[in-house]
């Protein structure tokens, strides 16, 4: 694999939806050890409030098993530091200040973990990766690549990041 000085941060709906289609975990166990390899490099990272989204799910699912159980501690990052708060509240002020949004829309987005990977991302530099996709006419939802461009902070998806990382799956023998 290559390396990276790039700060990647994922979303919970790529792990969400990796885990119910593409990326299944008996399907291809090899996104996940790589999510694990490209963390253990130091590229790959999310925030604790994604966790928090992650959790929120069945003990039983597997996506709760891996996140609890393998998914290294240090892989979500701590969003409590002053200037994280403050971009965070700059972001929160935008959302709920900007009349195009309609107010379930503004609801649903401050209980979210949108706004804290967007001010992790605008105070490390680092790239916030999801599978939204950008809808700067939206009035019903606060697309994630929307509130990026608005505060300056790089977006992509996930083949993006995992090209970039240069990382391969193989089959496996049985």
């Amino acid at each position: 694999m290559m390396s990276t000085s790039q700060i990647y941060l994922v979303d919970s709906d790529v792990f969400i939806t990796a885990k119910n289609l593409y990326y299944a975990f008996d399907i291809c166990p090899g996104f996940w050890s790589s999510i694990i390899e490209s963390h253990n490099r130091k590229c790959v990272f999310s925030v604790s409030r994604v966790k928090n989204e992650l959790l929120a799910g069945r003990k039983t699912e597997d996506l709760y098993q891996w996140v609890s159980d393998t998914l290294p501690k240090s892989f979500f990052l701590d969003v409590d530091d002053a200037d994280i708060t403050n971009q965070y509240g700059e972001i929160m002020l935008w959302a709920q200040r900007n009349p195009q949004f309609a107010d379930f829309a503004k609801a649903k987005f401050a209980q979210g973990a949108d706004g804290w990977l967007v001010a992790y991302a605008r105070c490390h530099n680092a790239i916030v990766v999801t599978n939204e996709q950008s809808a700067p006419e939206s009035k019903r939802e606060i697309k994630l690549p929307d509130v990026c461009k608005q505060f300056g902070v790089q977006a992509q998806d996930l083949y993006t990041m995992l090209r970039t990382l240069n990382v391969r799956f193989q089959l496996q023998e049985s």
